[in-house]
């Protein structure tokens, strides 16, 4: 082969071997959990370290504060960046981060009652039996789980306002009405029923408080807390509750009733509201946070742990902490799949209960254990939130970092 013609040969053979190589790298690139990441999470230099030595990201790839100079103690940095690196060197991203307390935290899994007031009413039917004629009277534009915020502007805050507008409102038919359906807010024109007293209504029976229980997950040394897991909704499911004010309760088990296929099991509970001990006073996407006044009844002070971030957890063994026996216990489960989650949501995680007394007792994950602690490594990572209905002894979690952040913007 003449030398011209060779060297023409090596050379685009080269250049298909770089192609090659930068196809190979930008497929890894855009299959790594890298991309799955928020812009902003909780971590520290342990975890980053550990996922070093995992090669958690992939072989190519590898993370480290750009700070290196993070002290410890009380003079610890709050918030850092963290860079990740191709080859260890070749920085590709960078993600502010906030760092994970140092301080511990007492572990929850003890079932509370939980009352909440929504800014609002909430339409339990749509469908009404007027008391003087016996006749049915319905209104087909409010649908039941909507709750109404607004009418002619005007914000309500609970039943009595709407009472005390519509009786109010004799001349101003129809009613622009703003509702919250399905989480978005919408506008809707309706008009008010007019009775034989003179009273307005609107065809549909309404409330302004929840009640239900759910489980503790962790209480800080400052009394502040987190639990549930998953946001308190209407009966429907759709709406997450504009919060007005919400207390919690001590909450003692009677029973339970075991999970089956399609049938999610429930923990029955009584609480009195006579014994409030705490005020939530957020209701998010990821449970309900607040702070006790007083947390001696639901608290073990020999039993706590330290906070985890995503970076930390793993496939793998995990176990919760539930009071589902009557006292407060540890349990196996295996944690099957954990996203990095790029975007906010309560489906952190997916596991399986594989501790036989758990799924003797309860058949796997029941109502009510929402908001029991996932430990992995003796850190605290995330909380139960959610029951496959078609398979009770698998359930989802939330990541603890996602519960600590609504909590640290609480205090801030």
């Amino acid at each position: 082969m003449p030398p011209k013609k060779k060297n023409k040969t090596i050379f685009v053979s080269y250049i298909f071997l770089i192609v090659f190589l930068i196809s190979s790298l930008f497929s890894s690139f855009q299959l790594s959990p890298l991309n799955k990441l928020p812009d902003n999470f909780y971590t520290n230099i342990e975890e980053i370290e550990s996922l070093n030595k995992d090669k958690s990201l992939g072989k190519f790839y590898s993370a480290e504060f750009e700070n290196d100079k993070l002290e410890t103690g009380e003079k610890s940095e709050k918030s850092g960046t963290v860079v990740f690196k191709l080859f260890g060197f070749i920085p590709i991203k960078k993600v502010k981060v906030d760092i994970l307390p140092e301080e511990d935290v007492y572990i929850g899994g003890v079932p509370i009652g939980l009352n909440v007031s929504t800014k609002g009413a909430i339409v339990v039917s749509n469908t009404i039996v007027d008391p003087e004629s016996g006749k049915v009277a319905s209104n087909k534009i409010l649908k039941n789980g909507d709750i109404i915020l607004k009418i002619n502007g005007k914000d309500l805050t609970s039943v009595a306002d709407l009472e005390e507008f519509l009786n109010n409102s004799l001349d101003e038919n129809p009613l622009t009405i703003e509702i919250l359906r399905n989480n978005k807010t919408k506008t809707l024109t309706v008009n008010y029923i007019k009775s034989k007293d003179n009273t307005s209504r609107l065809g549909v029976w309404v409330k302004d408080d929840l009640s239900g229980i759910g489980t503790l997950t962790f209480v800080k040394s400052d009394q502040n807390f987190a639990a549930l897991g998953h946001p308190v909704t209407d009966a429907s499911g759709e709406n997450t509750i504009p919060l007005s004010e919400g207390s919690v309760y001590d909450c003692s088990l009677l029973g339970i009733e075991k999970g089956q296929v399609n049938k999610p099991g429930q923990l029955k509970c009584l609480f009195t509201q006579s014994q409030k001990n705490g005020t939530i006073t957020k209701n998010t996407k990821f449970g309900i946070v607040g702070k006790y006044d007083d947390s001696s009844d639901v608290i073990d002070t020999n039993l706590t742990a330290h906070l985890g971030g995503r970076l930390s957890v793993r496939p793998g063994k995990a176990s919760i902490i539930s009071s589902v026996s009557g006292i407060r216990e540890e349990y196996e489960i295996e944690i099957i799949k954990a996203s990095y989650q790029a975007t906010e949501d309560d489906k952190s995680m997916v596991f399986r209960v594989t501790d036989k007394r758990l799924l003797e007792l309860t058949g796997g994950i029941v109502q009510g254990m929402s908001g029991s602690p996932i430990l992995q490594n003796g850190k605290i990572i995330g909380a139960v939130t959610h029951v496959f209905l078609k398979d009770p002894t698998k359930g989802y979690g939330v990541y603890a970092d996602w519960m600590l952040k609504e909590i640290e913007e609480q205090t801030a």
